[in-house]
């Protein structure tokens, strides 16, 4: 899962608003903010470009092999997460009376967990954890409700029958716990807050690693946020990432739906491994030059779409041939990164000078132009590099290249659309 090279989610929630047990709305808006920029509350002013650069690379790396069917642990709900620049925070709350957690936001994973009193390990976190005695909604889910039998894997309390989650994630990090229900509270910021009574979360008693406060999982899976929300938001959601360090939108329902100028819509397909969105690239153009996809499909996705990972992750093949195509294009004296994790860069101030290249990912139905920003990222003060590195594990579409688009997830008509936008101005 996720993260933390990633862009953060925050959403602002306080006081309860319409119920969508009640009644369907037609959807809502809430800000998200970089959680490496200084809009967030965990800015590292310590951190150097440099150090969040590794970090991208790092992570992207480790979850695009967690990504990996063969190398997911057995009892895995989540998704690796290392800190980064990647990576986005939501601000909610839950119980009643509300209490404010923050926590990573991950399409690439389903369980939504806070951590929560008594806590016999917790990560570091500035606001008072949640205390489940203390809310008059709470209640533990039994071994036997369906929920339960969601988690790939859970235990059964001897004292109580009370269901028991138990992730673990590639980097070592975990969490521990009741399987539960309470009232998650919005507060967007167009002004029409909702309320999600009986929400399914992990209330976490043991947790450890880079998961700070919690997690929300955007995934596919039946215990998803996405999917508890489902039909009062249409199963729709967008999101636009800023090419700067900006705040923008996070959009659910109604509100999500694509009706501007240029919108290319490709279909989602689904694995065994239902948390993860996958999309098929049948293949990329440099200028004239037709890059073919070898990994394509008729039936199934070859590439999962990710708001977690930073950087666009390929199989070893294609990358090669690309990363040939634009050194071909870019004609420049390359440089090579002094830390060995980036395989194509330059010196900042040559690359900044050449003009916009003509570079188009080809989806099943969908051509996807990129910019330079989407393509290269500096790494230091005067480095340029491709954000996108070889796998051997799974394709990842990263977040890099999806800036300065807003990009909706269409679960009931299996479909994700893009349309170019400022995402500063979303």
């Amino acid at each position: 899962m996720g993260h933390l090279s990633r862009l953060f989610l925050i959403i602002f929630c306080s006081l309860p608003f319409k119920s969508l047990t009640e009644a369907k709305i037609g959807g809502f808006t809430v800000e998200i903010v970089p959680r490496h920029s200084k809009l967030s509350p965990f800015y590292n002013h310590s951190a150097t470009l440099r150090d969040r650069s590794r970090n991208d690379a790092f992570r992207s790396i480790a979850r695009a092999k967690r990504f990996n069917p063969s190398s997911l642990y057995t009892n895995y709900i989540g998704s690796v997460v290392y800190p980064g620049e990647g990576e986005y925070l939501m601000r909610l709350s839950i119980g009643n009376p509300p209490i404010e957690v923050q926590a990573v936001v991950d399409t690439g994973s389903d369980l939504v967990w806070v951590q929560c009193a008594p806590c016999q390990q917790c990560n570091n976190q500035n606001a008072p954890l949640f205390n489940p005695m203390a809310s008059s909604t709470y209640a533990g889910l039994p071994c036997n409700s369906q929920p339960c039998q969601n988690l790939i894997e859970s235990q059964c309390s001897a004292s109580n029958y009370e269901c028991l989650y138990y992730s673990t994630y590639a980097d070592k990090s975990y969490s521990s716990g009741t399987l539960a229900i309470d009232t998650l509270t919005f507060d967007p910021i167009d002004g029409q807050g909702a309320t999600l009574s009986n929400a399914v979360f992990g209330c976490g008693h043991d947790n450890g690693g880079n998961l700070g406060s919690g997690l929300v999982g955007l995934g596919a899976g039946p215990l998803s946020l996405v999917s508890q929300l489902g039909p009062h938001i249409d199963y729709r959601f967008s999101y636009c990432f800023p090419a700067t360090n900006s705040a923008s939108k996070l959009k659910f329902g109604g509100e999500s739906i694509l009706s501007t100028p240029g919108v290319v819509s490709t279909p989602l397909t689904f694995s065994s491994l239902q948390s993860y969105y996958y999309l098929t690239l049948k293949g990329a153009s440099v200028g004239n030059k037709k890059i073919v996809n070898s990994e394509v499909s008729s039936n199934e996705g070859n590439i999962i779409i990710d708001s977690g990972t930073t950087l666009t992750m390929l199989k070893s093949s294609f990358y090669n041939n690309l990363q040939a195509a634009l050194r071909e294009t870019i004609n420049l004296e390359t440089i090579p990164d002094p830390d060995e994790n980036y395989g194509l860069c330059y010196d900042q101030r040559s690359f900044s000078n050449i003009p916009e290249m003509t570079v188009v990912f080809h989806f099943n139905g969908a051509d996807i132009p990129l910019k330079k920003f989407n393509l290269f990222k500096a790494i230091s003060t005067n480095l340029t590099c491709l954000a996108m590195l070889p796998t051997d594990g799974e394709s990842i579409y990263g977040n890099r290249a999806q800036m300065n688009f807003q990009v909706e997830y269409d679960r009931a008509n299996n479909q994700v659309s893009f349309a170019p936008a400022n995402c500063a101005q979303f």
